[in-house]
């Protein structure tokens, strides 16, 4: 048995390095993509080996991946779910939890974030019934500031959640700590930002929780999935309980009376004796992952570095090649961070004698995949209009990023190459206007 399932594997390293693409790149004919995901013949044999023991639910992998994931992020706890998407719904659900005692949230309750984003950043506090708060933020940097947040704080404001935006950190310690004065809770969006630091500190443990998705633009993949990070347990708790439908026990699948009194309990007015396996203290879903998913998500977790310092090396490829060129805003890295990012942020100035559709169009008719600043300004989408929100200070900014934002990819499978046919097709628009000079 051993001998085939080695002849197998050994058959998929094979398979994988026929299929490679042997063709190099040709500018103008290659797609540029903005993202994707980096995939090796490691990730092949992990996703099979896997099959070939038919894991298809959570278990052993998942939770070796949640061990070893925490330890690298400095976390304490880290639960894996189906997305991104759902972990943010988690993080947010689980700040509603009795469990918090006077400090849960409650419908009607405020939480402050930034209007330039994207939707899952937000969408959990509506489907909590919470109000959001959106605040502006800076062109270069894309994120918001600790003086913002302090001004949009009312009487009823409970929290703050956003994300670090592009891979570029926001100034998490000072809002952790204005968060810490004011009592509200935080949590990190760290979707973008895996392998960042501010302070010479990573990002997602700044906050009483961080989120991180595993879709295939991210650093890392597992094709879908997600996880939530916290070092408090009350909260590592709630998350768990509130991922596995909402029940009190935390037997991990296929294990049974782990706390050893299964038929013990008394909770709410079941009979006591009631099954613990069966009681539920959250109002909860099931947002797991399956062992198939964790052992890609392991194969990649150990290239991270490896990754994000070619994330690293494209954008300031990029940056350096494009410094200098009229009517463009280039990003700059937050101070005192150290971004692992996720885009290369280009906005338009808006006296530029062109649009960012005109840009766009230019690169994408030389297949440089171009993406939005996600949302733009979400309170002028359909989906948020006559929702209950508040708007703090104005959003300006968020409003010329709706207009004139856009990025570029940066991510691992991009080459010296392509980066610079990134950086020439720019120049040659941009310089193509009325005396434009480098």
């Amino acid at each position: 048995m051993n001998d085939r399932r080695e002849h197998i594997l050994d058959e998929v390293r094979k398979h994988h390095q026929d299929a490679q693409d042997a063709r190099g790149f040709v500018p103008g004919v290659t797609e540029i993509w903005p993202s994707g995901a980096v995939l090796d013949e490691d990730d092949r044999v992990a996703l099979v080996e896997a099959a070939l023991d038919m894991r298809i639910a959570a278990g052993t992998l998942s939770r070796r991946f949640e061990r070893e994931f925490a330890r690298r992020l400095g976390r304490r706890k880290a639960h894996l779910t189906n997305s991104g998407s759902s972990a943010n719904l988690l993080a947010v659900s689980s700040l509603t939890s009795p469990m918090l005692q006077d400090r849960r949230l409650r419908p009607g309750d405020e939480v402050i974030t930034v209007a330039a984003g994207f939707p899952t950043t937000v969408n959990p506090i509506l489907q909590n019934g919470l109000v959001p708060v959106f605040v502006d933020v800076d062109l270069r940097t894309y994120n918001t500031t600790v003086e913002r947040v302090e001004r949009a704080i009312g009487p009823r404001t409970r929290a703050v959640i956003m994300a670090h935006t592009l891979g570029n950190p926001f100034e998490a310690a000072e809002i952790a700590r204005l968060a810490e004065e004011r009592e509200l809770l935080l949590v990190e969006d760290d979707c973008d930002a895996v392998g960042s630091t501010y302070d010479g500190r990573p990002t997602g443990t700044f906050g009483d929780l961080a989120t991180v998705s595993f879709y295939p633009a991210h650093h890392l993949t597992m094709g879908e999935g997600g996880c939530v990070l916290t070092s408090n347990l009350v909260l590592a708790r709630v998350v768990e309980s509130m991922r596995d439908w909402g029940r009190d026990c935390w037997c991990e699948p296929g294990e049974n009376d782990t706390c050893h009194k299964r038929f013990g309990y008394q909770l709410g007015t079941l009979p006591e004796g009631y099954d613990h396996k069966y009681i539920f203290s959250h109002v909860g879903y099931n947002l797991k992952s399956t062992d198939l998913q964790a052992a890609l998500g392991l194969s990649q977790l150990a290239k991270l570095d490896m990754f994000c310092a070619a994330r690293r090396h494209n954008w300031r490829r990029l940056r350096q090649g494009l410094d200098g060129l009229p009517w463009l805003i280039l990003p700059e890295p937050t101070p005192r961070s150290d971004p692992s990012w996720f885009g290369f942020v280009i906005t338009v100035d808006p006296d530029a004698p062109f649009g960012r559709a005109d840009l766009v169009r230019f690169l994408e008719s030389r297949r440089i995949g171009t993406r939005q600043l996600f949302a733009g300004n979400l309170t002028r989408h359909p989906a948020y209009t006559g929702r209950a929100h508040r708007v703090a200070g104005g959003l300006a900014n968020s409003d010329l990023i709706t207009e004139q934002t856009f990025w570029v990819g940066v991510y691992p499978g991009l080459t010296d190459d392509m980066i610079d046919y990134v950086v020439a097709s720019v120049t040659e628009f941009v310089t193509g206007f009325t005396g434009a000079r480098r």
